[in-house]
Parts: C-alpha cells; structure tokens; sequence
C-alpha cells in the first residue's frame, strides 16, 4: 500500500509541477482533478495512467491527432436533472447535445485506432456510445441554441401567426412614416425602438397631432417617441401571440426534459470521462515541454535515473535561457545510500530534490524528463525532511523538529521506503548531532531502506564509506574557480572548501591560519584531502569529457561523409548508366546516318539493308534476355533518374526566376476617426461614424445605428478638419 504525506509533497515542490499541468488542460473540470493528482495506491492503475499519457504525447508525432475534447461543464444541468418535474432551459440542451457528440466522436476515433492507443480505448470502452440523447435535442433545438419552428405543431401555429401579425406591424407602421413624414412632424432621424417596439420620432411641438400612444422621450425632451395608432393593436396581438409562444415552449422544454432525464448517469458519466481524457492531455502537453518519458518499471529493486533534469528548475531556466545540468543517480541492493558531501550552493539539494520529485511523479502517473535507458522500481514510501522546518505552531526548535521527524522515519521505514534528508545531523552540537546522525544512518541502512542524504559532517562521510552498500558522492567544483559545476560525482566525499571560499569571498589571509589552528589537525588535513582528490578528480573529468565529446563528434562526422559518400557514388552510377545509354543511342543514330549517306549517293536498297541488319545483329548480341518484369524495373528506374535530374534542373530555373520577383508592398489600411462616412465591407449603405470604443464603431445610417468592428469597415469620405 502506497502512503505519501502531503508534507513530502511540499517539501519536493509536487502542488507546483500539477499546477503547471492544470494550465495546460482546457476545461474547468480538468483543471480541478489535476490540482487533486496524487500517488496511485494500484500498480495496475498506475501503468495504465502512464501509458495513456504516453500515447497522447505520441499523437502529437503521428498522423492521428486525438480529435478535440473541449466540453461545456454541465454540472449545473446534472443537479437539475435530478430533481423531479424540472425542466432545463434550451442552451443546456445544447450543452448536453454537443457534450455528447464530443464523447462519441472521441469513442469511436479511439475505437478505430485501437492499435496506437489501446490504453485510452481501454478507458473509452468502458463508456457507452449512443446517438439517441442528439437525436431527441436535435429534433426540437437547432444548431444555435433555438427552439425550432417544427418542434411542436401548435409552436409552428403560433410562430406562422406572429410573422402574418409582424408583417401587419410593419405595413401600418410604414404607411404611418410616410404620412408624418410628408407634413414635416418628424425628426431626422425618422423612428427608433422603445420597450422593442418601433415607433417614431415625433419633434415634441407637432406630438398632439400624431395619433398613438407615447412611449417615452429623447433626454433633451426634443423628440417625443409614438407608436402610430393604426400599429398599436397590431402590437398588442403581437403581444399575446408572444405570451402563447413562450408558454409552449416552456411545455416543450419539460417534455424534452423527461425524455433526457433517464439519461443523467451516462451524462455524469460523459463528463467523467471528458475530463479524465482532458487531464492526461494536460500531463502530455507538460511531458511535451519538459522531454518526459516513461522509463522501465521494473521487479527488481533498482532506481537508475539516467541524465535526469528536475522538471521546474529545467522550465524556469529554459524561460531564462540558462542551460539546466542533469544528473546521473543510481541506487540498488548493493548501493543503497548516497552521502552527498560539498560546498553550500553546488547542487546537493537539487540533486536530491530531483531524485524524489522524478520518483513522486512517476508514481502519479506523470512522465519524467530522463534519458529512455532509465528505470526504477516503485516505492511504498518516500520520506522527506528538507528545508528549515522550525515549526511556530508548535514551539519546537528546528532540531526538535528534525528529530521528531526521524522518530517517525525510524517507525516508518523498511525496506520499500526511498529517505531523502537534507543536510543531516545539523540544527545541535557538531559532535553529539553528528554521533546520533550516524546512528540514525545505521538503522536506515539496516532495514535496507534506499536513500540519499546530504551533510558537512565528516564522520556521516567516513560511515558511508565504512559501510559497504553506501557510497560517498559530491558535487564537483571547479579547482580554479571554485565555482560550482553542477554535477554529482559518485565514490568520493567532498570537501566543503570552508577555508578555499572564506579566502575567495575576501577574508584576510592571517584570519583563515587563525580558524586553522583553533581546530584539530587531523580535521583539516582531513578536508584538504578531500579537496586535493576533488580537484584532481574534476581534472580528469573534465580531460575525460572532452575526449568523449572529440571522439563522439569524429564518429559522427565519420558516419555522415560515410553516408554521403555512399549516396553520391550510387547518384554516379546511376547517372553514368544514363550518360552510358544516351551515348550507345547516338552511337547508333550516327552509323544509321552514315548508311542513309551512303545509300543517298549510290542509291544501293541491298547494300543498305545488309548494312542496317548488321547494326541490328550486332546489338542484339550484346543485349541479355530479361523477364517483363526486369524490363519494366529497368525502365521506372530509368524514369526515375531523369525525373531527378528534371527535378534539379527545375529548382535552378525556380531560384533564378524567384530573384527576378520584386516584393508587392501592401497599402497601409487609413485609420477611421468620428464623423468619417464610412460602409460594410460586403454592404452598399453608407453611414456616418459617431462613436469610436476600443475596436468597435457605433455607425449611423439616419433612421437607425448599428454597431460594428472597425475592420469590417471601409472609408468612403473622411471627415473635414
């Protein structure tokens, strides 16, 4: 049974590698459930989850992309849904209907491509596929959220009525325009709408002598707006045609209601399975980012993370363009515990951090950015104790902390368990933290936990190196510089350089001789031991690495000109068997001339023939009988080197006439201000702007306005300044 704490989650920084998946999902929903990813307690469940995120990042190479599966939450519908009698409104409806398609588009594209993704078809065959749910929307909702006219036939009554009554509505307010229109009684602007319904726009002196009802005025009261006597009965039948219309449609959503309630499981479960696909897209698209990979999951009790990057530091210095260093890290039976030793700032917790973070997210189900040769085993427990965990809360020093820390590692830890301490033993007395530090050490290494700690004590570095399955490890630094270098080095301690980066950061010379003399010899030649084999060690390294990288470089040169070689002498070929055979074919044409000569002065028909069958005989005895086949190989081959060599000839013609080609420069479009006349693109009535707001224009065309985006205008005559 797998049991990670949340504390371990912080501490190796998990809540912010599901964040950065949480942005990469598209849906709501999905955003949540990958905020809530945590370590599988099932091996099964486990690989099934990594070999899903597996095949989406292969999709993003292969001709088969993963169709779109971008929902609309329907939350909201499903509690509806289950209430009894009620009913939805018509845009849930097709937020329903386009939830469906999207799931059944997804579940038979995964069913035809079983053979690249069976893992995800796996999780999709176990949902139900069924056109019924579009079926019964479809047929009352059209495509933009609208009832239809046909969905029921007393709607279709109602709606036929309405038009014959608009129709009326606007024949008599027409006529009503032009009457008033004539005697003067109107504005400019002619008419507008109020409360929806037209009406005109009357100067406030002639109101008394236009018949209608008043519905309001403009804010100066210079215009008061009637609707013309003659429409207002219209209009009120309008009115209760409307009424009708809306009761109907309200029995047609409960029907549509009920029809769709039985469905409510498998909606839950569409949205289930949506978001689910929508969270192993997120985990793709991060593993895309940070090159993750899956790497072997092995029986056998070894972790070997081969060239491993720690995916946050890898993003945050890709986005600084700062080169990221990998590690090499392996644990097994035989070498269970790594003692990181060295200077502050080299990389010691970032090595370790990495190492436990790669392993957590794995075993959530995530890829990791590793070299493909990598493999590990999964842990039952990864226990964590970084950082300066003074804890206010409860009024315990920092040391306090830490030990209350082990007494829970001592009772936790067995042999499926993976430690990670940073710097151990510190936080008491050099001495006495340091003896109980290796005690503790023992009784990890006893119970045959995996591990990784770093420290300053000299005597954890002298009991891992006593000890026979724990090795010693530092991180390098440069012997000249003494800047880090940012790379682990297993199988020597290392020295902190306490003395080297006091006298480097500055401190007199005669203060470091009088540290030196304050503490035992033997510590000190200890430490300069130790520095002396890592400079000597980073020597080597570095000798060793340029060899590496000079020969991998010469190989690879090899390889190509060997390549390119082999490709032009088979080009030669190829091409001499053309030059041979345009050369046998002149051959030919040349002896036939000659003979044509011939026979053209002496006018000799025997001579000529004789001559021509000699030619004949002697090619025939030179050519090899083939197969229809072979002689069909030959001739596609031969297309083919011609057609190549058409191909080059092309491209040199192409690139001649492409520098003749002088660029076309595109006319700035003129930028529209306030009183400019301007039109639609696609449109003929011109209009005058009156208001600019942001990207949007609200244009006037006299008897009304409209409000439009700026590129969908063109000017027609700019405003005089």
């Amino acid at each position: 049974m797998i049991s990670i704490t949340e504390k371990t989650l912080q501490d190796l920084q998990f809540p912010t590698v599901l964040e950065t998946i949480s942005d990469g999902c598209n849906t709501d929903i999905g955003k949540e459930k990958a905020l809530q990813i945590k370590p599988f307690r099932n091996k099964e469940e486990l690989m099934q989850s990594l070999m899903q995120t597996s095949e989406y990042v292969s999709s993003f190479q292969n001709n088969n992309a993963i169709p779109n599966h971008g929902f609309d939450a329907i939350t909201h519908e499903i509690k509806f849904l289950a209430i009894e009698d009620s009913f939805l409104e018509v845009g849930s409806f097709r937020k329903i209907a386009n939830l469906s398609a999207t799931t059944n588009v997804l579940l038979n594209f995964l069913k035809k491509f079983d053979d690249y993704y069976p893992n995800l078809n796996a999780r999709a065959s176990r949902v139900e596929l069924t056109k019924d749910i579009i079926t019964a929307i479809d047929a009352i909702v059209d495509k933009y959220g609208e009832i239809k006219d046909n969905a029921s036939p007393a709607l279709a009554g109602i709606r036929q009525n309405m038009n014959l009554v608009r129709g009326k509505v606007n024949q008599s307010f027409g006529l009503a325009l032009t009457q008033y229109n004539g005697l003067g009684y109107l504005d400019d602007i002619k008419e507008s709408f109020v409360q929806n319904r037209r009406v005109l726009a009357v100067l406030a002196m002639y109101r008394r002598k236009v018949k209608g009802s008043i519905l309001g005025s403009s804010k100066t009261g210079s215009i008061a707006y009637i609707e013309p006597e003659a429409t207002l009965k219209y209009s009120r039948e309008l009115a209760n045609l409307e009424y009708e219309e809306k009761e109907e449609i309200t029995r047609i959503l409960k029907n549509l209601s009920n029809v769709i309630r039985p469905y409510l499981p498998l909606l839950i479960e569409y949205q289930e399975f949506l978001s689910d696909i929508d969270v192993v897209a997120g985990k793709a698209k991060y593993a895309n980012r940070i090159n993750g990979i899956l790497p072997a999951i092995t029986e056998e009790r070894r972790l070997f993370f081969r060239e491993a990057y720690h995916p946050i530091l890898y993003l945050n210095n890709k986005q600084k363009k700062e080169v990221t260093h990998p590690q090499t890290i392996e644990l097994k039976q035989e070498n269970r515990i790594i003692v990181i030793s060295g200077p502050n700032a080299g990389g010691k917790t970032i090595s370790l951090k990495t190492v436990g973070l790669l392993q957590l997210m794995l075993q959530s189900g995530i890829l990791i950015p590793v070299h493909e040769r990598s493999e590990t085993f999964l842990f039952d427990r990864i226990l964590t104790d970084i950082g300066d965990n003074q804890s206010i809360e409860n009024h315990l020093s920092t040391y306090s902390y830490r030990l209350k820390n082990m007494n829970y590692f001592l009772k936790k830890c067995n042999n499926k368990t993976m430690f990670l301490i940073d710097e151990f033993g510190t936080g008491s007395d050099p001495e006495l933290g340091g003896a109980l530090a290796e005690i503790f050490l023992e009784e990890f290494y006893h119970r045959e936990a995996f591990g990784i700690i770093t420290t300053h004590y000299s005597n954890l570095k002298i009991l891992a190196n006593e000890l026979p399955y724990a090795t010693n490890a530092n991180m390098m630094f440069d012997e000249k510089s003494l800047e880090p270098m940012y790379k682990l080095a297993l199988g020597q301690a290392g020295s902190s350089f306490t003395f080297e980066v006091a006298q480097k950061n500055g401190i007199p010379f005669g203060l470091i001789n009088r540290a030196k003399k304050k503490i035992e010899v033997g510590k000190v030649r200890f430490d300069k031991t130790i520095a002396t084999l890592q400079k000597e060690r980073s020597k080597l390294e570095k000798t060793s690495l340029n060899l590496k990288e000079e020969e991998t470089r010469a190989r690879e040169e090899s390889k190509k000109m060997e390549n390119i070689n082999t490709k032009i002498q088979q080009k030669l070929e190829s091409y001499q068997e053309l030059y041979d055979s345009n050369q046998k074919i002149i051959y030919i044409g040349q002896k036939i001339d000659d003979i044509a000569e011939k026979y053209f002065n002496n006018k000799n028909k025997k001579e000529l023939i004789g001559e021509f069958l000699k030619i004949v005989e002697i090619e025939n005895s030179k050519r090899k009988k083939a197969t229809p086949k072979e002689v069909k190989a030959k001739v596609e081959k031969q297309k083919e080197i011609i057609a190549e060599v058409q191909v080059k000839v092309e491209e040199i013609r192409k690139e001649k006439k492409e520098k003749k080609l002088k660029p076309v420069i595109e006319k700035p479009k003129p930028i529209l201000k306030v009183g400019d006349r301007v039109r639609m693109l696609d449109g003929r009535s011109i209009g005058s702007i009156d208001i600019i707001e942001k990207n949007k224009a609200t244009v006037n065309y006299g008897i009304f306005t409209s409000k439009v985006s700026l590129d969908e205008l063109e000017l027609v005559e700019a405003v005089k300044k």
